[in-house]
Protein backbone atom coordinates (compact mmCIF):
# COMPACT_ATOMS: atom_id res chain seq x y z
CA UNK A 1 0.00 0.00 0.00
CA UNK A 2 0.74 3.86 -0.44
CA UNK A 3 2.38 3.72 3.43
CA UNK A 4 4.23 0.48 3.00
CA UNK A 5 7.05 2.64 0.54
CA UNK A 6 6.55 6.04 1.20
CA UNK A 7 9.86 7.04 0.07
CA UNK A 8 8.97 5.54 -3.27
CA UNK A 9 6.25 7.86 -3.75
CA UNK A 10 8.12 10.59 -2.02
CA UNK A 11 11.25 9.90 -4.26
CA UNK A 12 8.40 10.08 -7.22
CA UNK A 13 7.17 12.75 -6.67
CA UNK A 14 9.74 15.32 -6.47
CA UNK A 15 11.79 13.86 -8.54
CA UNK A 16 8.84 14.28 -11.46
CA UNK A 17 8.19 17.45 -10.25
CA UNK A 18 11.65 19.03 -10.52
CA UNK A 19 11.83 17.34 -13.74
CA UNK A 20 8.82 19.28 -15.31
CA UNK A 21 9.59 22.72 -13.27
CA UNK A 22 13.09 22.36 -14.90
CA UNK A 23 11.85 21.85 -18.56
CA UNK A 24 9.45 24.37 -18.33
CA UNK A 25 11.82 27.19 -16.75
CA UNK A 26 14.21 26.34 -19.76
CA UNK A 27 11.20 26.50 -22.18
CA UNK A 28 9.47 29.43 -20.98
CA UNK A 29 12.16 31.70 -19.75
CA UNK A 30 14.16 31.46 -22.71
CA UNK A 31 11.11 31.25 -24.80
CA UNK A 32 11.79 28.51 -26.97
CA UNK A 33 10.24 26.86 -29.54
CA UNK A 34 8.28 23.65 -29.76
CA UNK A 35 8.61 22.13 -33.33
CA UNK A 36 5.75 20.04 -34.30
CA UNK A 37 5.65 15.91 -33.12
CA UNK A 38 6.19 14.58 -36.62
CA UNK A 39 9.91 16.73 -37.30
CA UNK A 40 12.34 14.82 -38.26
CA UNK A 41 15.41 14.08 -35.79
CA UNK A 42 17.90 16.15 -38.43
CA UNK A 43 15.67 19.52 -38.22
CA UNK A 44 15.32 19.20 -34.63
CA UNK A 45 19.07 19.60 -34.50
CA UNK A 46 18.51 23.14 -35.99
CA UNK A 47 16.75 24.02 -32.55
CA UNK A 48 19.71 23.24 -30.35
CA UNK A 49 20.95 26.52 -29.08
CA UNK A 50 23.67 27.56 -26.36
CA UNK A 51 21.44 29.15 -23.51
CA UNK A 52 23.80 30.04 -20.70
CA UNK A 53 27.45 29.39 -19.77
CA UNK A 54 27.18 28.77 -16.19
CA UNK A 55 30.87 28.03 -15.66
CA UNK A 56 32.24 28.79 -19.10
CA UNK A 57 33.87 26.17 -20.64
CA UNK A 58 32.71 23.58 -18.51
CA UNK A 59 29.02 23.35 -17.68
CA UNK A 60 26.24 25.56 -20.30
CA UNK A 61 22.32 25.01 -20.46
CA UNK A 62 21.82 24.15 -24.20
CA UNK A 63 17.96 23.79 -25.24
CA UNK A 64 18.28 20.24 -27.33
CA UNK A 65 15.32 18.29 -28.78
CA UNK A 66 16.30 14.52 -28.63
CA UNK A 67 14.38 11.77 -29.78
CA UNK A 68 16.30 9.09 -28.19
CA UNK A 69 16.56 7.50 -24.88
CA UNK A 70 19.04 8.90 -22.43
CA UNK A 71 21.97 10.67 -23.95
CA UNK A 72 20.44 10.54 -28.04
CA UNK A 73 20.74 6.29 -27.49
CA UNK A 74 18.25 5.05 -29.96
CA UNK A 75 17.86 8.25 -31.49
CA UNK A 76 15.25 6.79 -34.01
CA UNK A 77 12.93 5.08 -31.72
CA UNK A 78 10.93 6.91 -30.36
CA UNK A 79 7.67 5.53 -31.11
CA UNK A 80 8.92 2.40 -29.07
CA UNK A 81 10.43 4.80 -26.74
CA UNK A 82 7.35 6.44 -25.11
CA UNK A 83 5.61 2.56 -24.67
CA UNK A 84 8.83 1.90 -22.98
CA UNK A 85 8.54 4.83 -20.33
CA UNK A 86 4.71 3.78 -20.11
CA UNK A 87 5.40 0.01 -19.45
CA UNK A 88 8.24 0.79 -17.10
CA UNK A 89 5.88 3.94 -15.05
CA UNK A 90 3.32 1.13 -14.70
CA UNK A 91 5.61 -1.75 -13.47
CA UNK A 92 7.05 0.46 -11.15
CA UNK A 93 3.75 1.66 -9.61
CA UNK A 94 2.36 -1.68 -9.38
CA UNK A 95 5.37 -2.87 -7.75
CA UNK A 96 5.09 0.33 -5.22
CA UNK A 97 1.44 -0.58 -4.58
CA UNK A 98 1.07 -3.69 -4.55
CA UNK A 99 4.78 -5.17 -3.48
CA UNK A 100 5.86 -5.84 -0.41
CA UNK A 101 7.38 -3.26 1.37
CA UNK A 102 10.83 -2.60 -0.15
CA UNK A 103 14.03 -1.09 1.79
CA UNK A 104 14.20 2.47 2.11
CA UNK A 105 17.36 2.30 -0.75
CA UNK A 106 15.17 0.62 -3.06
CA UNK A 107 12.08 2.81 -2.50
CA UNK A 108 14.40 6.21 -3.47
CA UNK A 109 16.18 4.14 -6.25
CA UNK A 110 12.27 2.51 -7.97
CA UNK A 111 10.61 6.28 -6.88
CA UNK A 112 13.69 8.23 -8.80
CA UNK A 113 13.49 5.45 -11.65
CA UNK A 114 9.81 6.40 -12.13
CA UNK A 115 9.99 10.05 -11.94
CA UNK A 116 12.67 9.48 -14.62
CA UNK A 117 10.45 7.58 -16.56
CA UNK A 118 7.24 9.38 -16.45
CA UNK A 119 9.00 13.05 -17.04
CA UNK A 120 11.18 11.94 -20.38
CA UNK A 121 7.64 9.43 -21.31
CA UNK A 122 5.47 12.93 -20.73
CA UNK A 123 7.43 14.72 -23.62
CA UNK A 124 8.08 11.74 -25.65
CA UNK A 125 3.72 11.47 -26.06
CA UNK A 126 3.17 14.81 -25.61
CA UNK A 127 6.09 16.30 -28.26
CA UNK A 128 7.54 13.17 -29.80
CA UNK A 129 11.05 14.12 -28.43
CA UNK A 130 12.39 14.90 -24.95
CA UNK A 131 13.89 18.67 -24.06
CA UNK A 132 17.64 18.05 -23.07
CA UNK A 133 19.25 20.95 -21.14
CA UNK A 134 22.01 20.13 -19.24
CA UNK A 135 25.39 20.59 -21.08
CA UNK A 136 28.92 19.24 -19.68
CA UNK A 137 31.15 21.12 -22.12
CA UNK A 138 34.68 20.20 -20.39
CA UNK A 139 33.91 16.35 -20.93
CA UNK A 140 31.92 16.62 -24.31
CA UNK A 141 29.56 14.64 -22.53
CA UNK A 142 25.54 14.25 -24.45
CA UNK A 143 23.52 16.88 -23.43
CA UNK A 144 21.10 15.51 -21.16
CA UNK A 145 18.07 16.67 -18.31
CA UNK A 146 17.11 16.29 -14.65
CA UNK A 147 14.92 13.08 -15.32
CA UNK A 148 18.12 11.20 -17.26
CA UNK A 149 19.97 12.32 -13.71
CA UNK A 150 16.94 10.50 -11.23
CA UNK A 151 17.21 7.32 -13.47
CA UNK A 152 21.08 7.06 -13.02
CA UNK A 153 21.08 8.23 -9.37
CA UNK A 154 17.96 5.51 -9.17
CA UNK A 155 20.12 2.85 -10.98
CA UNK A 156 23.03 3.84 -8.19
CA UNK A 157 20.77 3.50 -4.96
CA UNK A 158 19.34 -0.10 -6.29
CA UNK A 159 22.78 -1.09 -6.70
CA UNK A 160 23.53 -0.01 -2.86
CA UNK A 161 20.92 -1.89 -1.77
CA UNK A 162 21.45 -5.25 -3.56
CA UNK A 163 25.25 -4.34 -1.95
CA UNK A 164 23.40 -3.99 1.56
CA UNK A 165 21.08 -6.60 1.74
CA UNK A 166 22.19 -9.55 -0.79
CA UNK A 167 20.02 -11.87 -2.21
CA UNK A 168 18.67 -14.95 0.62
CA UNK A 169 17.69 -18.34 0.07
CA UNK A 170 14.18 -19.42 0.78
CA UNK A 171 15.73 -21.15 4.21
CA UNK A 172 17.15 -17.61 4.55
CA UNK A 173 21.11 -17.93 4.04
CA UNK A 174 22.65 -15.82 1.79
CA UNK A 175 23.46 -16.47 -1.99
CA UNK A 176 26.95 -16.74 -2.37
Amino acid sequence: MFSNNRFFWIAALVGLVVDRVSKFLILFLFTLPLPPPETPKEELEKFTQELLPIIPGVFHLTYALNKGAAFSLFSNGVYWLRWLSFGVSIALLLVAWFGPRLSRWEQIGYGLILSGALGNGIDRFLWGYVVDFLNFKLIRFPIFNLADTFINIGLACLLIAAFKHPPQTPNGKETS
